[in-house]
């Protein structure tokens, strides 16, 4: 066979054609698929960080805000609650926060930015259940030891204000708290802490 009327320009040319044209089509094929691993418009907004305005919030009082499909509380301590929560640590498991559920700027007493609020998680850590808040000071059904906090119904476990767990409750870590911080003196942005942690 002669090679001698073969125009090679025009074969470089016709490969050269059929290679980007066949580029193009994988990157069509290829796309949809690629597009389909990024989070949608409405995941995107569950995981959003969401702001929390307290000025109403009055001392002893606790707000429920959603973020992640997740309850976070935020409650407004009262200056005895402050003064309990010092008072509590040999009941509680955790007491120093050593197990990491917190991010580290809320490793201290209050597990808190601010010493007046708590922002926490509401989920029970053992299963998963809800805690109820339970403000009242040694009522007949939790006891003397009892300074207000949050009882699970479903598994009898205890956390106290700051959200640290009880000793000898089926829950094994104090409540989580969430990245947050002030956007003003009185909102919060839950769920984004300016890479504070």
């Amino acid at each position: 066979m002669s090679t001698a009327g073969v125009d090679k320009g025009r074969r470089r040319f016709l490969t050269a054609a059929t290679s980007v044209v066949g580029a193009v089509g994988t990157g069509y094929v290829v796309a949809p698929f690629v597009l389909s691993m990024q989070p949608s418009a409405r995941a995107q907004a569950a995981g959003a960080p969401v702001e929390a305005d307290v000025s109403k919030l009055e001392p002893g009082q606790m707000m429920t805000v959603e973020w992640r499909g997740k309850p976070v509380w935020i409650v407004r301590r009262t200056d005895e609650n402050l003064a309990d929560l010092k008072s509590q640590t040999g009941h509680l498991l955790d007491p120093a926060s050593s197990a990491a559920q917190q991010p580290a700027y809320a490793v201290n007493d209050g597990r808190s930015l601010k010493p007046e609020y708590a922002v926490l998680i509401g989920i029970c850590t053992h299963l998963g259940c809800s805690p109820t808040y339970r403000p009242e000071i040694a009522p007949a059904d939790l006891g003397p030891e009892w300074r207000g906090g949050f009882f699970c119904p479903c598994h009898g476990s205890r956390f106290d204000l700051a959200g640290r767990v009880y000793q000898g409750v089926p829950a094994p870590k104090n409540l989580a708290v969430p990245p947050y911080q002030y956007l003003s003196e009185n909102v919060i942005l839950v769920g984004d802490d300016g890479g504070a942690a």
